[in-house]
């Protein structure tokens, strides 16, 4: 019996409609530096800007979006989780000041649906154009009996440049600094395990409306995680060390960006009404409400005094809510609490001063 690759369930035909309906959306972020077009097998970008650095090094990164990708997936909604996945990647190469070079993507489906493939990729594409980053390469990859029919996951990988004397981080960090917090839009891209459950527990589907949201759950959790490149570059000059919050939530992920003998005391923030009921539906604990989820903050600048109100100010100037939620201090060694240290040394103290919870 003849079997061909079709009947073991890969359609290349499929593949390369796809290919031709995101085609139009990839090349929208090409900018000057991107050598040829859509389609070789490896994308190229001219180099001849680094020529200009003293010393550049090179930044790189690489994420998915988690099982956020699970919620879309349900409600066959695919145009805003390739956003998700550039902040989740290129947000963390700007901590360290670098300016982002190219983006690649890779999705791998159980079966290639071309509309929802180009439906993906045409969501990172505008989130790359947004940032002025070139989407320079990606892999659509058929698993059949891997992965469901309507199943997909995605990931991506980013490059960029900083100077060596301009790297941004905890060598940096000084007494007295500040810390400007930035608004998360939402849940972001971390912590969807502990929502899901939560939702699945008590039988909530996700076109349940919630009055507090004033929209479906389902709505409120596809929200894209907020984009920080751009006033990030802006002020990197101004900041000591930028702090993406991820992964582990804002104590763990603000203590990496501290040295040894520093604390960073937060204070004041505004819980948003997402996450309140998050936790009420699901009583979840204080610890790992604050050691899962971002609780409104997306991403955290750490500058001197005199620069504050300058980096709010070009927040604002971006649409991006901010304000001076701590300062950073001598170690007083009475970190535990509630809070976290971090790998270079320092520590994180949440006072338990925000809201909403």
């Amino acid at each position: 019996m003849k079997i061909t690759y079709s009947q073991a369930g890969v359609d290349t035909e499929a593949g390369d409609r796809a290919v031709e309906l995101m085609k139009s959306a990839v090349a929208r972020t090409h900018t000057s530096s991107v050598v040829g077009g859509v389609g070789g097998f490896a994308g190229l970008l001219d180099a001849s800007e680094l020529l200009t650095y003293k010393k550049p090094y090179l930044a790189t990164s690489t994420d998915g979006v988690g099982t956020k990708v699970a919620i879309a997936q349900a409600l066959d909604i695919h145009d805003t989780i390739g956003q998700d996945l550039v902040g989740m990647v290129v947000d963390d190469i700007v901590v360290v000041g670098a300016k982002p070079l190219l983006m690649t993507d890779y999705i791998a489906c159980g079966k290639v649906v071309p509309e929802r493939i180009a439906d993906i990729v045409r969501g990172i594409a505008d989130a790359c154009a947004s940032i002025n980053t070139p989407l320079l390469g990606g892999e659509t990859a058929e698993h059949p009996g891997l992965l469901g029919e309507d199943e997909y996951d995605v990931a991506g990988a980013a490059t960029g440049v900083v100077e060596a004397d301009a790297v941004l981080g905890p060598e940096r960090v000084r007494e007295g600094d500040v810390i400007i917090a930035m608004a998360s839009s939402g849940i972001h891209s971390n912590g969807y395990s502990l929502v899901r459950k939560v939702l699945e527990v008590n039988g909530w589907d996700y076109t349940r409306h919630v009055d507090d949201l004033g929209r479906t759950i389902g709505e409120e959790l596809l929200v894209p995680t907020r984009l920080y490149t751009n006033v990030c570059l802006e002020v990197a000059d101004r900041a000591h060390a930028f702090c993406h919050v991820t992964g582990g939530g804002l104590a763990a992920n603000l203590a990496r960006v501290l040295p040894q003998g520093l604390l960073a005391e937060v204070e004041r923030w505004d819980v948003p009404p997402i996450f309140k009921v998050i936790a009420d539906l699901g009583q979840v604990p204080t610890a790992d409400l604050e050691g899962t989820l971002n609780l409104g903050v997306g991403m955290m600048a750490i500058l001197p005094n005199e620069h504050g109100q300058a980096v709010i100010d070009a927040c604002a100037s971006a649409g991006i809510p901010a304000w001076q939620a701590g300062r950073v201090m001598l170690d007083d060694g009475r970190r535990a609490l509630r809070g976290a240290k971090g790998v270079h040394g320092g520590g994180v103290r949440l006072n338990g001063a925000y809201t909403g919870l």
